[in-house]
């Protein structure tokens, strides 16, 4: 009799197992794990527009790049991988996340080109041929150059090939704030063919986001200010680069004429290139892209989303959030929350990372944190 007890109780464990993984399945196919459906609920966005998970196994996803169709390529940091996130069937969820390379040095910046991948592996650049034709196999990394600082303080990398066919590479400071020298605090134009680095813009202290404005094709970033001059200041930036060679401030200035209390060097704020838009103090503004699709309503063509991936020493925290920024006559009008939720008092569930515009006009979301991609759609206003 015990035995037949014990039997029964294993039968019943057996099937109570099986269902549970069958609703997480189930819960998985729907585009959010059971454990993120509250988290997901309090994400919050203007009217009409909708947040799912468009892929949830991606560990500290960092910069997206558009691959062939249906493919979308994905940096990280701490965990040293590149990953290439499929939708083969176009339901905007993704079926499978393959891990092209793994135990690089914080492989965060990638972009695709000609059919090759390039990736930022802090002082290398590397090129993966032809990587869409095996996933399952992916090519040796060949080594496009290895000329840049191998700093890790500030050495992760968000690359973009330009409107010139260049490969576009910023380099942040070593430090919080020091003088610099060199390929330091600048950004770099790379010639992938051959050749070395050119530098584009100075007194960047650590730019992890740029893009091209469509129509004028004029260089903007993100550029996170200094630490430790309290909660409030300096701002971080978002920059326009109106003249090539121009200069940002770093370490004499920070935001709009904040000099530095211990390496001025009695310059003047003035003769600096000023923000184009100020943001929020240590929001760590990073990822950034003007948004080109045509999904969205029309105040947000061709305007700036922004992936704010947190203060991480204020002693309140800030940003946690995708932000918005409206472009007019070239001009950065306005700065405001798209999607928020992620930070709740002191504790935050994500770190948004990137954002990409998809060919559909959706906005991809990447989140270290909580290794998913978000995707955001328009549907409407009810």
């Amino acid at each position: 009799m015990r035995t037949r007890h014990v039997l029964l109780g294993l039968v019943v464990l057996v099937v109570a197992v099986g269902a549970g993984v069958g609703c997480w399945y189930r819960g998985y196919l729907a585009g959010v794990l059971p454990s993120s459906a509250a988290e997901m609920s309090e994400l919050t966005l203007p009217p009409g527009f909708h947040i799912g998970v468009y892929a949830s196994n991606v560990p500290n996803a960092r910069q997206m790049a558009l691959g062939p169709p249906g493919i979308v390529f994905v940096g990280s940091l701490s965990e040293g991988k590149v990953y290439a996130v499929v939708d083969r069937d176009g339901d905007h969820r993704a079926e499978k996340v393959h891990v092209l390379a793994s135990g690089l040095n914080m492989p965060s910046g990638v972009a695709f080109r000609d059919g090759a991948l390039y990736v930022a592996a802090v002082n290398r650049i590397l090129r993966f041929p032809d990587v869409a034709r095996d996933l399952d196999k992916p090519p040796k990394p060949e080594v496009v150059t290895d000329g840049y600082p191998s700093d890790r303080h500030h050495g992760w990398k968000f690359i973009a090939f330009g409107p010139d066919g260049k490969l576009y590479v910023p380099v942040g400071a070593p430090c919080n704030v020091c003088d610099v020298s060199g390929l330091y605090a600048t950004i770099t134009r790379l010639d992938v063919a051959g050749g070395k680095p050119e530098i584009v813009a100075r007194g960047v202290r650590n730019s992890v986001g740029f893009d091209f404005q469509p129509r004028t094709r004029e260089l903007w970033f993100t550029d996170n200010g200094r630490d430790w001059l309290g909660d409030d200041q300096p701002p971080d930036e978002l920059n326009r680069v109106a003249k090539e060679g121009a200069h940002f401030g770093f370490p004499f200035c920070h935001g709009d004429g904040i000099k530095d209390p211990e390496h001025n060097a009695g310059k003047p704020c003035d003769q600096f290139s000023p923000p184009a838009r100020l943001l929020g103090p240590h929001v760590a503004a990073i990822g950034m892209r003007f948004y080109t699709g045509g999904m969205f309503p029309e105040k947000y063509r061709e305007g700036v989303f922004i992936a704010e991936h947190g203060s991480w020493n204020r002693s309140k925290p800030i940003g946690y959030r995708v932000s918005f920024v409206k472009i007019e006559d070239n001009k950065a009008t306005s700065y405001e929350p798209f999607a928020a939720g992620w930070l709740k008092g002191n504790t935050a569930s994500g770190r948004p990372a990137d954002v990409l515009v998809m060919p559909d006009g959706a906005l991809l979301v990447s989140d270290d944190k909580a290794g998913r991609i978000y995707r955001i759609s328009y549907e409407g206003a009810k």
